[in-house]
């Protein structure tokens, strides 16, 4: 019982923290209604157009902003309060959710309009994405970063496992617009908890100066560091092929077990579940390494492998289950070690590049599996993701052999690395 009470604790250490607390509840009403709304979005999709390809296309609108304009993102995070970015970013996309909907609900959507309203979201989430990534550390602080971003990852599987099945059984009752439309009245929980927050509790970052060559210095800095280059790297390489879900799971539901709408939220769910598990265990540790995360990508990779042979759906589902338990491992290893070995003047720009490498690589990879999964097969698309990721571990194994050779790190930086007291040692 003592094991279990310190396990718990350590666990959830972070939301004995009222501020991060309150964010936690308001993700995970609105977490669960995106979800609602990335499955009705791709089933939708399929209605109008049953092409893989096309899903991969309406799928990469959705991040083309991100892949071109990422680090501009994480300059606007670095350089204005993020409660503040928060309150702008939530607000639009809850809008752009209600307009598809209403169109939707009264016959006039179009597959244009499916594009145009994924392009738009894409623009808010440009800004969205590194505000609430780098939002965390000013809520919990350095000692608690690490549980807060395992948490918040396994708070948004919690919300993959609601949310499709919500979505499912309104695509098979009410159709999918209540989807969208529930999907945009969620928005109102995070301002209202944001609204709730006490700011004298916050450690805001010190605000980067406007000034010319932001996007050029964060490069830079990313550049001279062994560690943040190899995380993107492989991040960039699993981004591109392997997180690829919203595109491919609906084709395996549809094409290889013949049930899109009971299926495709299943598959999505049961990965939901896997992460869940795996999320819990991930929250209870403090300590990362460029190792762990190789560890976790070849895991991922494998399961996935595993997935992509399972011959019935309800052995898809169980595969699904531990590939959601490595994909958690994986992107809370790599987005911890990027927080804890950047500058926070830097960490807007660095974590708007973990954006681009996660979500931007999307418009390079969605149309890619998508046309696999149409004409060679879905099984293939999945097989594809999970050799991305055992290809990303390799070139990790041979960075970190480059790495212990203790390559050395630029002056500039390593005089920037001193105003930090007591810096992470992440290897």
């Amino acid at each position: 019982m003592e094991k279990f009470i310190q396990f718990r604790n350590k666990t959830f250490a972070s939301l004995m923290v009222r501020n991060y607390k309150l964010y936690f509840i308001g993700q995970a009403i609105s977490l669960s209604g995106t979800w609602m709304q990335q499955i009705a979005q791709g089933l939708l999709v399929l209605k109008l157009t049953n092409s893989g390809t096309m899903l991969g296309i309406i799928t990469a609108l959705q991040f083309l902003p991100i892949l071109f304009l990422g680090p501009i993102g994480g300059v606007i995070a670095d350089r204005f309060p993020k409660q503040k970015i928060l309150y702008v970013t939530q607000t639009a996309a809850g809008i752009l959710a209600i307009i598809l909907g209403i169109l939707v609900g009264t016959n006039l959507i179009q597959l244009w309009m499916v594009g145009v309203l994924a392009f738009c979201l894409g623009i808010v989430n440009l800004v969205d994405n590194p505000t609430r990534q780098t939002f965390a550390p000013e809520m919990v602080g350095k000692e608690l970063l690490s549980n807060a971003i395992t948490l918040n990852s396994w708070e948004i599987n919690l919300a993959r496992v609601i949310g499709p099945s919500i979505a499912g059984a309104l695509a098979a009752t009410v159709g999918l617009t209540m989807c969208f439309i529930l999907n945009g009245i969620s928005y109102i929980a995070v301002l209202i908890v944001l609204y709730m927050m006490n700011t004298k509790e916050l450690q805001p970052a010190k605000i980067s100066i406007n000034k010319k060559g932001q996007l050029r210095e964060g490069f830079a800095y990313v550049a001279s560091s062994p560690v943040l280059r190899n995380t993107l790297v492989m991040m960039a390489i699993i981004g591109t092929l392997t997180y690829e879900f919203p595109v491919i799971l609906p084709l395996v539901a549809q094409f290889s077990f013949h049930n899109l709408t009971a299926g495709y939220a299943e598959l999505t769910a049961a990965m939901g579940i896997g992460a869940i598990i795996g999320g819990l265990f991930t929250a209870s540790r403090k300590n990362t390494s460029t190792k762990k995360l190789i560890i976790a990508s070849i895991l991922f990779g494998v399961s996935m492998i595993i997935a992509s042979i399972a011959p019935t759906l309800l052995l898809a589902n169980a595969a699904m289950i531990f590939v959601g338990a490595a994909s958690i491992n994986f992107s809370s290893i790599g987005n911890v070690t990027l927080q804890l070995e950047s500058l926070p003047a830097m960490r807007g720009r660095v974590m708007s590049l973990w954006t681009v490498a996660f979500l931007g690589s999307t418009p390079i990879g969605g149309p890619i599996i998508g046309w696999i999964g149409e004409h060679i097969g879905p099984r293939f698309g999945l097989g594809l993701g999970g050799l991305a990721a055992l290809f990303a571990a390799g070139l990790g194994v041979v960075t970190l052999k480059k790495m212990n050779k203790k390559i050395p790190v630029s002056v500039e930086v390593a005089s920037q690395q001193t105003e930090v007291q007591n810096p992470p040692k992440i290897l």
